[in-house]
Order: structure tokens, then sequence, then C-alpha cells
């Protein structure tokens, strides 16, 4: 089975700064694009941040300037560095990967259990 695990998240003051992680482990052949995604209560859940296989990247407007996503390949883990929080970030924040495992024919999408970022007031 393919999983990924995160860590990083927590409390922290507005201005304050997080890294998350997220390593993924299991039967994988390949990893493709990787993300970032929040969900806050009662609302939908946004993509962050990605990195494709390559090293582009792309973010949500709100985060661009403060957030860095990362990659590295040979630990099948992708990080976010998280800058200048401010309490608009507090969500929980799950990570992606689009992967083909060994017993696949197609890449499929992998969900992180999520990890929880507040920003306090």
């Amino acid at each position: 089975q393919v999983q990924l695990v995160e860590s990083g998240g927590g409390l922290v003051q507005p201005g304050g700064s997080l890294r998350l992680s997220c390593a993924a482990s299991g039967s994988i052949f390949s990893i493709n694009g990787m993300g970032w995604y929040r969900q806050a209560p009662g609302k939908q859940r946004d993509l962050v941040a990605h990195i494709t296989s390559s090293g582009s990247t792309n973010y949500l407007d709100s985060v661009k300037g403060r957030f860095t996503i990362s990659r590295e390949n040979a630990k099948n883990t992708v990080y976010l560095q998280m800058n200048s929080l401010k309490p608009e970030d507090t969500a929980v924040y799950y990570c992606n990967f689009d992967i083909l495992p060994y017993s696949g024919r197609l890449y499929q999408l992998y969900w992180g259990q999520g990890t929880q970022v507040t920003v306090s007031s």
C-alpha cells in the first residue's frame, strides 16, 4: 500500500513560520506532481501550492511570496515552507501526490492524513 505521512503543523503567532513535510512510502514506481491543499472549517479544500516533476511551481494567489514548495525526490518527500503566516492561513493542510504504483498502469492521487496549522490572532 501507498501512504503519505504529514508532519510539521502546529500553533504559531501571526508573522511566524512553519515548515510542513509529507513523505510517501510503499510500492511506488514513480511520483509525478506533488501538492499541498488546505481546508478551513466550513469551507472547500483549496490548492495552496503545486510542484511538477521538473520543478515548476504554482501557488494560490494569497500565499505567493510567503509560501515555498519544494521536493526531495530521493526521499519521496515534499515540503511547504510557510512564512509571514496570517490568521486566514489557519486550516488543515493536506499533501497530495500523483503516484504510479508498481501494481498499477496509471497514476493515482494519494492524500496525506492532514496536519493542523493554527495561526493565532
